[in-house]
């Protein structure tokens, strides 16, 4: 009878891992396989069982399935889905046990050491992991060993517990890749004659070494409980919410305020501890009724001061209907991004801080993106001389570098009557009559021909300041292939 203190170690392998994930949600009565794109040809990457029975296997070209089975169903294969699906069965298995860690591309590792018997025992445990694994129709194989080696090749190749202290008793039929060997390896191993396990561990370990270096014999120790090898569990990403519940239903927009300083308060120093700020955060509100608003604030830089986000959110809260009662406030931030501790000094300036509040309390009533900003961009081209950003995910770049000064106002280009290089004495623009007492220029632009813009397809052009006595400074071109005079801009 095992007594708990003995390190006790289970494997679950889960071998059609990206295919149960899929049919969860899209069920599939025959043959069905995940395809994934390697080289120049779409190979089987996860099948379900019933195309296993129809003979497919992994790696097997498409095209080939395809003549085996016509039947077989396919969809794209999602690597990166299945990383997220295998960390959402490590935080349930957290249910067994605190110590669970990644095993692979679809195997999880737990240390159940001492917490067997709160399930009633090994077996009972198991039992229970098979079950709810299988309601959730995920196909499993479970191994429970002494070391973490013992229970990998357990769950792969054995499928079963061994006994506490069983050690090589547990392993000696197994096969050689059940250590976790290399496949060239493992052929190797083959040729000598050393097909199993028990077999490897009568043989003199010099020559093992020799031949194939330290690593056969590593693995094969570490299987057996004489070398150590440990179980990392994975760290949980912190998270940023808070919630408070009332024992009597509110309504009034000042108590509601009153709740979020309080839920504020808190989150912000969750946020200081990480040295994280928030860029969204969602308040959610919780009526008596079971239904549920939404107030959502996003921030133009992160930021965790409980009084500068506090007024952000009066405008959202003033909207929201009460009903019967508000009985549970909820506070997450929903983008999180760094924001390392500064150090404060008599010289510090908050003008940014001021610049950053005052752009949130416009983006809250009329949108972030709708907030922007001009950016200096490397081209000699008037109209790609600039671009438009939101400012609050950009940041305020350098003065300008120009060597020429550029108009205050820029618009398409306005045709005026004009003859000649040079600038018209008199024109009329915009149903002005305007009279030229300065020229400065001319400044020659070519086109970039790499870019197709047709309003720059025509061929170079002569810009001109003009001083007019009216008053209006403008910015003029002649377009000295195709004779043609044309206002762009206008200066301060």
């Amino acid at each position: 009878m095992f007594d708990g203190i003995g390190r006790r170690v289970v494997s679950m392998w889960f071998p059609r891992l990206a295919s149960d994930r899929v049919l969860r949600a899209h069920p599939v009565a025959g043959p069905f396989a995940l395809v994934l794109r390697q080289g120049n040809a779409d190979r089987l990457h996860c099948l379900n069982a019933a195309a296993e029975r129809q003979g497919l296997s992994r790696g097997m070209p498409l095209s080939d399935a395809r003549a085996f089975c016509p039947d077989l169903l396919s969809r794209p294969a999602d690597p990166a889905r299945d990383v997220q699906f295998l960390q959402v069965l490590r935080r349930w298995a957290t249910r067994y046990c605190p110590w669970v860690g990644l095993d692979g591309e679809a195997g999880l590792v737990l240390d159940i050491t001492g917490a067997a018997h709160l399930f009633g025992g090994e077996g009972a445990m198991l039992a229970d992991m098979r079950q709810r694994l299988a309601r959730a129709g995920l196909a499993v194989r479970l191994g429970l060993g002494d070391t973490r080696g013992a229970a990998w090749a357990l769950a792969h190749y054995g499928e079963g517990p061994a006994a506490p202290g069983a050690g090589l008793a547990a392993l000696r039929d197994l096969p050689v890749a059940a250590l976790r060997l290399e496949a060239e390896t493992t052929v190797a191993l083959h040729r000598l004659g050393l097909r199993r396990i028990g077999d490897l561990a009568a043989t003199a370990r010099a020559p093992i070494t020799r031949r194939f270096g330290p690593d056969v014999l590593r693995r094969l120790d570490a299987a057996l409980g004489h070398v150590p090898e440990a179980i990392t569990p994975e760290t949980e990403p912190p998270h940023y919410g808070v919630r408070l519940t009332l024992p009597d239903p509110i309504g009034l927009q000042g108590d509601v305020m009153a709740g979020l300083a309080r839920l504020l308060d808190q989150l912000c120093a969750k946020l200081k501890a990480q040295e994280a700020g928030a860029r969204a955060l969602t308040l959610t509100l919780r009526r008596v009724d079971q239904g549920a608003q939404d107030v959502e604030v996003r921030l133009a830089r992160p930021a965790r001061d409980p009084a500068r986000i506090l007024p952000l959110f009066e405008r959202g809260v003033a909207g929201i209907d009460a009903g019967f009662g508000i009985d549970q406030l909820r506070l997450d931030a929903t983008r999180v991004e760094p924001l390392p501790a500064e150090q404060a000094s008599h010289v510090t300036c908050d003008r940014g801080d001021r610049l950053d509040d005052l752009i949130s309390r416009l983006g809250t009533r009329i949108g972030l993106d709708n907030i922007q900003r001009f950016l200096p961009a490397d081209s000699h081209i008037p109209e790609r001389g600039f671009l438009i950003a939101p400012a609050a995910f950009s940041d305020p770049e350098g003065p300008w570098v120009s060597l020429r000064p550029r108009p205050l106002r820029l618009f398409p280009p306005e045709p005026i009557a004009g003859q000649g290089a040079r600038p018209p004495h008199q024109f009329r623009w915009r149903r002005m009559r305007l009279t030229t007492a300065r020229a400065t220029g001319p400044e020659r632009i070519a086109p970039e021909w790499w870019l197709e813009d047709e309003a720059w397809r025509s061929g170079l052009r002569d810009y001109w300041q003009v001083e007019t006595a009216e008053g209006r400074r403008l910015w003029l071109f002649h377009t000295p292939q195709a004779p043609g005079w044309f206002v762009q801009g206008e200066f301060a």
